[in-house]
């Protein structure tokens, strides 16, 4: 005779089941060669169903040793790995890295150079920016915004390819200036992009900050706390939208950024949306600083005088003249003297604080330097903000934190 069984130990079993089942978890690899991890980053996920329950980033598949490179080139032959960092925005790397070394050579380079600096650095902070948004809207599936965002940046590069003659890795600067001056009519081309390019990015905004589909998947996703934010080394606009207000650019102005007249915008809830709105309203700024490094652009030369046993002379004095000639070997074969010492300095790129440590012992090759990468910082909150969230949660975090492998694994 077959035993009665009750409802209740039927659903004894059952929530015993299931309890089980809760207790098992999935490790899942994430990456390296998903589309939505932006580049070669691994995420190594422990799964309960779709819920993240640890997220451990695994870096390095894109490191090239750029550090150790450094020690073995002069000072000048390193200005094109600064290109491959932030490789969305080497203008602006290749500025923070000049910087560095002028400092330890104790070298101030003239107002026009500086003008150009501040002006090729906004223009590379939009462009990257453009990108990032542009990326970061498609993943959470708004194709849209990506075209109209890379048609801009397109603009972008085709007013630095007739700067400086490349259109991505451009080794524009030189340590004690830039390379060439500005083309004649450049400016106005600058201007009349600045003036077609707002109008663009009300339209993107029209898009996704109200849309309901972008609000769901951003609003109070990937929350990361003030204390957070600087417990974990954030800077940049990953800073800035959890409520820290810190722009080296305010804070600890290079390059005459004392002089222009700019926001900086600040978050409130540090989650994927306010990441959004504040690289918005940052590109906005940019265009304010740019069209005022275009109207009061300075006279002069594009490079230190002093600085002219650093980078190599004019092409057609070099051909015609032997002081040069031998200048020009001196500065190719040995390199920039420095002098012994080391310095810190740091940046705000579009990803955050660049920073770049040289320690010289004398000689036209530097001892040691260290670069401190933001994206690598930024990467490091991965482990905390994750849990909790779902699977596919994790693609619109990662698109809000706006990384680049580049310069994470160097």
């Amino acid at each position: 005779m077959a035993k009665e069984v009750s409802y209740g130990d039927v659903l004894q079993r059952s929530n015993q089941y299931s309890q089980e089942l809760e207790t098992e978890k999935m490790s899942l690899s994430m990456g390296p060669s998903h589309p939505s991890t932006h580049g070669v980053l691994r995420l190594q996920l422990e799964l309960d169903g779709e819920v993240v329950t640890k997220c451990d980033p695994v870096v390095g598949y894109l490191h090239r040793g750029d550090e150790k490179i450094a020690e073995n080139m002069t000072y000048n032959q390193f200005v094109p790995y600064t290109d491959r960092l932030d490789y969305l925005a080497p203008l602006a790397s290749n500025v923070a890295y000049a910087i560095a070394v002028e400092r330890l050579a104790d070298l101030e380079v003239p107002p026009r150079c500086q003008a150009i600096r501040v002006l090729i650095s906004e223009m590379a902070r939009v462009s990257a920016h453009l990108l990032g948004l542009g990326a970061f809207a498609m993943d959470t599936g708004a194709f849209t915004v990506f075209l109209y965002t890379f048609t801009e940046r397109e603009k972008l590069y085709t007013l630095f390819e007739e700067l400086t003659g490349a259109r991505f890795t451009t080794s524009y600067t030189r340590i004690g200036g830039v390379a060439r001056d500005l083309p004649e009519g450049w400016l106005k081309k600058v201007e009349k992009f600045c003036d077609e390019f707002l109008p663009v990015l009300d339209d993107v905004e029209k898009l996704l900050t109200r849309n309901r589909i972008w609000m769901d998947r951003t609003s109070e996703v990937g929350v990361i706390s003030k204390e957070d934010a600087l417990a974990y080394g954030l800077t940049g606009p990953n800073l800035r939208a959890s409520g820290v207000p810190l722009d080296l650019r305010k804070d600890k102005p290079y390059c005459g950024y004392e002089n222009y007249d700019f926001d900086v915008p600040v978050g409130t809830m540090g989650d994927c949306h306010d990441r959004y709105l504040l690289r918005m309203e940052e590109m906005r700024q940019s265009v304010r600083i740019i069209r005022q490094a275009c109207a009061n652009m300075p006279d002069g030369l594009w490079y230190a005088d002093e600085a002219k046993k650093i980078f190599a002379p004019p092409k057609d004095k070099i051909m015609n003249r032997m002081e040069e000639l031998i200048q020009n070997f001196m500065v190719v074969t040995q390199g920039p003297q420095m002098p012994s010492g080391e310095v810190y300095f740091e940046a705000e790129n579009p990803k955050g604080a660049l920073g770049f440590f040289v320690v010289s012992k004398g000689g036209g090759v530097p001892y040691r330097l260290k670069i401190r990468g933001p994206s690598f910082c930024n990467l490091s909150v991965l482990p905390k903000m994750a849990v909790g969230n779902l699977v596919s949660d994790l693609v619109t975090i990662l698109g809000s934190l706006d990384f680049v492998m580049g310069e994470c694994d160097r």
